[in-house]
């Protein structure tokens, strides 16, 4: 792991911004640590095209309807084959707008989150959450460049309460009070994902025993160092949570941060106001 992977003080601004290769100048910019990655699961998978079942005499042959290509009410990860990836603004191009470096210096491969598929030509192709700015960004890969996984856990954090809430198979598991981004560095709102695990020695350190850095970044902070991505990191001070004290992170008491610690890397994070 290298050793300038962690955030400043008090902000989340040491996150390394994912890399591209774009075309016809490749720029790879690195991630950071671990990452998870399974085989694809042949009931993850579908279409988008409509199904309809002609009418006609008895006797004629009606075509059989494609299973889905995702499953409803699952989140699914697409877990890249290898470390770079093309990708593409809509299936129907014929080249793919650039390639994405999918894996962090150690090595890890980031898996990213699904959100929504097609069927083109007889091939598969899925709509990714990419962990580059702006927030909210997302392009297209094939089937054949990625393994599907399920994920049934989630984060979600609500800007108004300040709260942060753990989900398991839609079941709440944990509730905590946190601390927020300020009015004039605000934690920025919208579907995320964890993108990077990293764990600190040192409790006192600023974020605390640990960063969950998100797919996302900061709305204002984008000169910072790693371009302002957003984390969700401990803290060992009371007295930040339930107030709004950061520059755009989550800050969630040590003690609670611990229950967090073994959620997998594309886990969803819901962030609302």
């Amino acid at each position: 792991m290298r050793r300038d992977t962690g955030f400043g003080p008090r902000d989340c601004r040491s996150w390394d911004a994912p890399g591209v290769i774009r075309k016809p100048l490749l720029a790879v910019a690195a991630c950071l640590v671990l990452a998870a990655c399974s085989s694809r699961s042949a009931d993850v998978a579908a279409t988008d095209e409509p199904i309809s079942i002609p009418s006609g005499p008895t006797g004629v042959h009606v075509p059989e309807p494609k299973p889905p290509l995702l499953p409803e009410g699952v989140d699914v990860l697409a877990v890249p084959a290898e470390r770079v990836i093309p990708v593409w603004e809509h299936p129907k191009r014929e080249h793919a707008a650039f390639r994405l470096v999918t894996r962090n210096p150690s090595g890890s491969t980031s898996p990213m989150l699904i959100e929504g598929a097609k069927r083109r030509a007889g091939e598969a192709w899925y709509r990714v959450l990419l962990p580059l700015r702006p927030n909210g960004s997302a392009a297209w890969v094939r089937e054949s460049d990625v393994s599907l996984r399920r994920i049934d856990q989630r984060i979600v954090v609500d800007l108004s309460d300040r709260t942060l809430r753990y989900y398991v198979h839609d079941e709440l598991k944990k509730h905590f009070r946190v601390g927020v981004g300020t009015d004039a560095t605000p934690t920025g709102t919208g579907t995320f994902y964890v993108w990077v695990k990293i764990r600190y020695a040192s409790p006192y350190q600023p974020y605390g025993i640990a960063a969950l850095g998100l797919s996302g970044f900061s709305p204002v902070l984008s000169e910072w160092p790693g371009g302002g991505r957003m984390a969700i990191h401990g803290t060992s001070s009371p007295s930040d949570l339930g107030n709004a004290v950061s520059h755009g992170c989550v800050r969630v008491f040590n003690d609670d941060l611990r229950s967090l610690l073994d959620v997998p890397l594309g886990t969803p994070v819901l962030i609302t106001r």
